[in-house]
């Protein structure tokens, strides 16, 4: 970095620059050979691997919504046969986003019917595993919002037992893996243009002096990095490697809901900074904060031995790079939330199915990002004692 000409908070900046500015830059500070990633020219038109319709079944229609916010109603290889929410209100509301005239009280009643073979799992997080196995167990594929498991590794290797016995396809929704500047880094650094990545950074910066409302109250004082796989992504889901140990730090905001005796995790903890190494000799530093001020985002950064980039700007010697587009979406499949990933998620789950292969943030993958927070937190009830991280890692082909 010192023989570039821009200092770390010059690069940190170029996220918000303009492309005039980065030309600029480019033309007087970066170093010979330096290029900027960016999308091909003209949009790509999506092509469909079948013209088959997977019948979907669709859990979950709590505060934010999810049920219906990943546009699996508007994909025309899906027929949405029927939708659950425990609560009448948001049931017919789900039905009525979903265009769908079929529900069932419960998911544990959903899954058993035999029209359905894939289910969306939109449900209250500390459900995510019970629910996800339970349609696996009924032979459905599953879609999963995150996290994958709440705080429990027990769950963690039931969720991977039963994906392995069952041979269905399960994938984590996290949305980190489908912005653009993650889904830039990953096809840049599968190009090889950071070769080892030494550093990494995942954030996920949300104020929440008090808690959003949540199925039973989840939400409230839970541990932070129980929620870690926006961040994680930024490693995991950029190389495909693994987090082998953590320290982890806990910070408490002194917020209401974060007293020990006001929350069934017994937390005090608003903050945790967490800092990995990985299986690649490189460090990662990983954080899920909310007490703090002004600063809002779900983000990351890598820095490797060949570039390293903020947001979709590389800096490095590699020349030839990888378009770092997103796939194309069906015409009427909107990009959505979290940056244009919903859309996207939503797609790559399907495509699987009908192309019987394995979805991008496959259990796997969705384990080697959850799991670490569950450590980190142990690590910050510790005092920040260095851990070792369980390694979730697939067959070799």
């Amino acid at each position: 970095m010192s023989d570039s000409g821009v200092d770390r908070r010059g690069f940190l900046t170029l996220g918000a620059l303009g492309v005039g500015s980065v030309g600029a830059m480019l033309a007087s500070g970066f170093p010979a050979g330096a290029v900027v990633a960016a999308p091909a020219g003209g949009k790509k038109k999506w092509q469909p691997v079948s013209d088959r319709k997977v019948r979907v079944g669709i859990v979950g229609y709590g505060y934010c919504r999810f049920g219906a916010a990943f546009g699996f109603q508007n994909h025309p290889n899906v027929e949405v046969v029927a939708v659950s929410d425990l609560i009448r209100d948001r049931r017919e509301g789900l039905m009525k986003a979903c265009r769908c005239g079929k529900s069932y009280e419960s998911l544990e009643a959903l899954v058993k019917d035999p029209k359905i073979e894939a289910v969306f799992v939109a449900t209250d997080a500390p459900s995510h595993a019970r629910h996800a196995i339970d349609a696996l167990t009924h032979g459905k594929h599953v879609m999963s919002a995150v996290p994958a498991v709440w705080g429990s590794l027990e769950e963690a290797e039931k969720l991977l037992e039963t994906v392995k016995k069952t041979g269905l396809k399960y994938q984590m929704a996290e949305t980190s893996c489908f912005r653009a500047d993650c889904h830039g880094m990953r096809r840049i650094y599968q190009a090889g243009g950071f070769g080892r990545l030494v550093y990494s950074e995942g954030e996920y910066f949300h104020y929440a002096p008090k808690p959003l409302p949540s199925f039973k109250g989840w939400r409230t004082g839970c541990p932070p990095l129980w929620y870690p796989t926006h961040s994680t992504a930024y490693y995991v889901g950029v190389t495909g490697k693994r987090f082998t140990s953590v320290s982890c730090g806990g910070f408490r905001g002194g917020f209401d809901a974060f007293r020990a005796t006001a929350n069934r995790y017994k937390n005090e903890f608003t903050d945790e900074i967490a800092l990995l190494r990985t299986s690649e000799g490189g460090t990662s530093r990983m954080c899920m904060c909310m007490a703090v001020v002004g600063y809002h985002a779900e983000a990351g950064r890598v820095f490797g031995e060949k570039g390293c980039m903020n947001g979709t700007q590389y800096r490095g010697g590699v020349k030839r790079l990888p378009d770092i587009a997103r796939p194309p979406l069906p015409d009427g499949v909107p990009a959505g939330g979290h940056g244009g990933s919903h859309g996207q998620l939503m797609n790559e789950f399907i495509t699987a199915i009908l192309a019987d292969r394995p979805p991008l943030v496959n259990v796997y993958e969705a384990l080697a990002m959850t799991v670490p927070g569950i450590v980190a937190h142990q690590s910050a009830l510790k005092d920040g004692e260095t851990m070792k991280v369980p390694q979730y890692l697939p067959p070799k082909p």
